[in-house]
C-alpha cells in the first residue's frame, strides 16, 4: 500500500498547503485589516469578491483561473516570459488554485477576530505615541492570535483538500501536480481502493493531528 507510488501525492500536497496557508495567511489578515480599520468607498463591494471564491463552484474558480493565467492571456504571456515556464499545470498552479480557494475562509476568521478586539485598547496605544505599525504589533495581533491560528489552520485544511479548482488549473500529472484530493480520484475510477484508503486516511490523520494541535494551543493560552 505504502510504495513509491504512494508518496509523491502526499509530499506534494503537504507543500502545497503549507506554502498556500502562509501566503493565504498574510493576504486574508491585510484584506481583513483593510476592512475593519480603514473606510473607503465600494468597501461592500469589495467585500462581496472577497467571498465570491467561498460560494462559486470550484470548477467555475478554476475556469476562471486558467482564463487568467493560462498561456495565452496577458498575465499567463508575462509570467511565462519572466519565469521561462507558464503557471499552468505546474505546482505552483496548484498554490495558486489553493490560496484563491481557501481566501474568503480565511479572510472571515479573521476579520470576526479584529472586530472582536475592542478599539479603545488601540486608541489609547495611538494616543501615548505608538505608530500603526507598532499598534497592530503590539495590540491588534496578540489579541487576535486565537482568531489567526484558526484562520491557518482553516487556510491549511482547506489547501489540502482543494480539488475541483486545482484540477482545472493544475491538472493531474502524477509526480508533478498530483496531489491527494486528485490522487484519490484516479484510484478509485481505476478501481484501486487501497490506495485511495491509504491517501484518505493520511489526509485525514494530517487534519485531525493539525485540529488536536489547535485545540491544545488554545487551551494553554487562555
Amino acid at each position: 500500500m505504502f510504495t513509491d507510488e504512494f508518496w509523491p501525492p502526499v509530499w506534494l500536497s503537504l507543500r502545497v498547503a503549507l506554502l498556500s496557508s502562509a501566503i493565504v495567511g498574510v493576504l486574508g489578515m491585510a484584506a481583513a485589516w483593510a476592512m475593519t480599520r480603514r473606510p473607503f468607498r465600494g468597501k461592500s463591494l469589495l467585500e462581496t469578491v472577497c467571498m465570491l471564491p467561498l460560494v462559486l463552484p470550484p470548477t467555475v474558480v478554476g475556469f476562471l483561473l486558467l482564463a487568467a493565467f493560462g498561456r495565452k492571456s496577458p498575465a499567463g504571456r508575462l509570467i511565462e516570459a519572466v519565469f521561462g515556464a507558464p503557471v499552468v499545470f505546474s505546482w505552483w498552479a496548484a498554490v495558486v488554485a489553493s490560496v484563491v480557494a481557501a481566501f474568503p475562509l480565511v479572510y472571515q476568521t479573521v476579520k470576526v477576530g479584529f472586530l472582536s478586539i475592542d478599539r479603545d485598547l488601540e486608541d489609547a496605544a495611538r494616543s501615548n505615541g505608538a505608530g500603526e505599525w507598532q499598534v497592530f504589533r503590539y495590540i491588534t495581533l496578540p489579541l487576535a492570535s486565537r482568531s489567526l491560528t484558526a484562520a491557518y489552520v482553516l487556510g491549511f485544511a482547506r489547501a489540502l483538500g482543494e480539488f475541483g479548482a486545482t484540477l482545472m488549473l493544475a491538472g493531474n500529472i502524477p509526480g508533478k501536480t498530483q496531489t491527494i484530493p486528485t490522487a484519490i480520484y484516479v484510484a478509485v475510477d481505476a478501481g484501486h481502493m487501497g490506495m485511495a484508503w491509504a491517501w484518505a486516511a493520511t489526509a485525514v490523520a494530517i487534519s485531525f493531528l493539525l485540529l488536536l494541535l489547535t485545540g491544545r494551543h488554545r487551551r494553554e493560552s487562555r
